[in-house]
């Protein structure tokens, strides 16, 4: 039986232990990125020298910054690029595509000005070209753990159930990495984005001095938040409770690998977000799916008191200690009330 050939768009720190995990499978690895100086140092050290400087990806993995040469014949492709990259890859991918051709987004960001998850843009992008299914990938998964075969769990949704199994088997391993499935994709997505955005929260509380019971607060009102905007874009309560909800808030408001957190700690330090992003070498989406929240609070009613603070620090010029002032001084309400 052919080795089923995997393609990965975008050689950051997220897609690279993707390829070093896929590669240790036997898989046959595309590793594509448009930074034609990374790849070609990626392929002389046969490592990400860097986003995953201590991980070797193996023979099985090619890296290439040729789209054609990634995609053409790709059994699965992987869309591990930051959210505001996810059009111009996937166009660019749609010319090379094949009707056996599954893909799995990797992404946890939602585009800023329309709020669309990362699937929708894939799925109007790919409006009238043939493909053979479509899956996404949350979870508490820190690339730096996971390529350090840290005992990691994740879960891959689809509307169709068979390609959601398709992508659990193609991911997980026996000992390190453990996929679920689901069909509720647009609850995993939003659980994955949004809680980017409470990760920043976490960085600033931290960054603030605030003790366990501030960050606590901030944390579980968000979860509310966020599970209230989520079912009424569509997704399921259960879902929030799972992986990509609380299993993805644990890990990236607690760990100082999450670079949304690291975000929320530079903002307590008063520095600016340009200052921090430099910093930080890599994107940080909740940077935009702050404001992608905004979006969709407005267009589904929900109120998001606490997703709105954190937008005010990051675009608005509001400090963080006014942030959480506003937040302590609001009226009295029922805890699961608007």
């Amino acid at each position: 039986m052919e080795q089923e050939r995997i393609a990965i768009l975008g050689a950051g720190s997220w897609g690279s232990a993707l390829a070093y995990l896929l590669g240790g499978k036997q898989y046959h690895v595309s590793l594509w990125d448009r930074d034609s100086e990374l790849i070609e140092a990626i392929k002389a050290q046969g490592r990400n020298p860097k986003y995953l400087p201590e991980t070797p990806l193996g023979e099985t993995v090619a890296p290439t910054a040729s789209m054609k040469e990634a995609v053409h014949d790709a059994h699965w492709i992987i869309v591990a690029v930051a959210s505001d990259g996810v059009r111009s890859v996937v166009s660019e991918a749609a010319d090379f595509l094949q009707p056996r051709t599954s893909i799995l987004s990797a992404c946890k960001g939602l585009e800023a000005d329309t709020g669309f998850t990362t699937s929708e843009q894939i799925t109007t992008l790919l409006s009238d070209v043939p493909y053979a299914g479509l899956a996404v990938l949350s979870g508490p998964n820190l690339a730096t753990e996971l390529s350090h075969g840290v005992p990691t769990a994740t879960v891959v949704a689809s509307y169709d159930p068979q390609i959601a199994r398709s992508a659990q088997e193609m991911l997980m391993t026996e000992r390190t990495f453990r996929v679920y499935t689901n069909t509720d994709v647009k609850g995993v997505e939003l659980g994955g984005a949004l809680k980017n955005v409470l990760a920043i929260g976490a960085g600033i509380s931290d960054g603030l001095g605030f003790g366990d019971n501030t960050k606590a607060a901030l944390m579980s009102r968000g979860l509310i938040e966020m599970t209230q905007l989520g079912v009424a874009t569509g997704g399921k309560a259960l879902t929030f409770l799972g992986l990509s909800g609380v299993g993805d808030l644990m890990a990236t408001a607690a760990s100082r690998l999450s670079r949304n957190y690291r975000v929320g700690l530079g903002l307590a330090q008063r520095k600016s977000i340009e200052e921090i992003l430099t910093e930080l070498h890599q994107a940080a989406e909740g940077v935009p799916t702050a404001r992608a929240a905004q979006v969709l609070s407005r267009r589904y009613q929900v109120q998001t008191p606490v997703f709105a603070a954190i937008n005010a620090v990051l675009h608005e010029g509001v400090s963080a200690a006014v942030a959480v002032e506003e937040l302590m001084t609001r009226a009295a309400r029922d805890e699961f009330g608007n």
